[in-house]
Formats: C-alpha cells, structure tokens, sequence
C-alpha cells in the first residue's frame, strides 16, 4: 500500500510505501528510499445533521448522516432517514445560526432543509380549448417528462406543450425531457 508525504530528505511530496500503520506511519520513500515516520491522519467522524423533509402537502423531521468534513450544498441529492424509513432528498436551503446559506460543512449545519424526490407531485395545468383545469399527478422523481407527448390521467388526454422548471427556466422544444423532480409545473393542451 502507498500514499504520498512529505520527504525531509529529498525536500518534496513524492509517493511512499507504506511499512507499518500503528500510533503513526513508517514509510519509505519511492524516490530516495528514506524511512521515516509520518503522523497518522485523523479520519473525520460521522455525524447527524437535523433534517426538515418536505413531502409537498406535509413536512417531518429526519436525520442525514455525513462526514464532518463534507461540504454540502444547494441541490445536492441525499438520503434522509426519518421514523425507519430512507428517502432520496435535494437540498432546498442550508441554515446556519438562524440563517441560510448556499453550502456549508456538515459540522457548522444545524438544519437541512430537503424535498422528497423518490416521489413528486406536479402541477398539469390541462387547457382543454375554452377553460384551463389544473390537475395534481403523482410521478416518480426519476422519470422523464417529455415536450410533446401525450400523457393521460383519468378523463383528461393531453399533449406536453411547456414545461416550467424549478430553477424558473420553461422548455419549449418538442421532445425536450425533464426529469419530475426538477418539474415546477407542466402545460398540457386537450388531446
């Protein structure tokens, strides 16, 4: 096994074989052949994070487990446990001190707020020629929404026309796809 340090003898980091691991490291320089001893580097610990889940209509409390050195951000995808269950979770806000922040080390976070994105609910507003209906469909996080399609949900039949992100950017484009998760709303026409 070998890692790179620092060598006194040739004055530079170069890669070491590892001799023996106990309080410290013995190790031997590729470069020079030096032995030395090295200080054993502390792993980081795992620790807990408060979480806020948000399954759109309700809201729980969980934990997320993290290094504590782990840099955590905005959007970035997670799995919270709350009452025995896992879920996949995004990162909605950071609080830090009563206040929020865009990212943060898990170690300064006091609470996490996250959305579940295993299953979402989206918004179809479904225009049918003279009146527009608004509709509350179920998907998982992970499946595609595509510009152009024809989608059914109960009576109402309709094609894809827009959608409308949660960043606030609209795709336009037949054939254009977003995945649920990202879904702020979605423009259907009768069909």
């Amino acid at each position: 096994m070998y890692a790179e340090f620092f060598c006194p003898l040739c004055n530079d980091e170069y890669e070491h074989d590892i001799l023996k691991e106990s309080g410290d490291l013995l190790v031997q320089c590729k470069n020079c052949g030096n032995i030395h001893h090295v200080e054993k580097l502390k792993e980081p610990g795992e620790i807990e994070v408060k979480t806020i889940i948000s399954f759109e209509k309700e809201s729980k409390k969980g934990i997320i487990e993290l290094a504590e050195d782990e840099m955590i951000s905005i959007e970035d995808m997670l799995v919270a446990e709350t009452g025995g269950e896992a879920v996949g979770v995004e990162v909605t806000s950071i609080e830090i001190d009563d206040k929020r922040v865009g990212s943060a080390y898990a170690a300064d976070i006091d609470t996490i707020w996250t959305r579940s994105i295993d299953r979402v609910i989206i918004k179809v507003s479904y225009h049918d020629g003279r009146k527009t209906i608004p509709l509350y469909l179920e998907y998982e996080g992970d499946e595609d929404i595509i510009i152009g399609d024809i989608y059914q949900s109960g009576k109402y039949r309709y094609k894809v026309s827009h959608i409308k992100l949660r960043n606030g950017s609209m795709m336009r484009k037949d054939g254009w796809k977003a995945y649920a998760r990202k879904i702020k709303r979605v423009y259907g026409v009768k069909s």
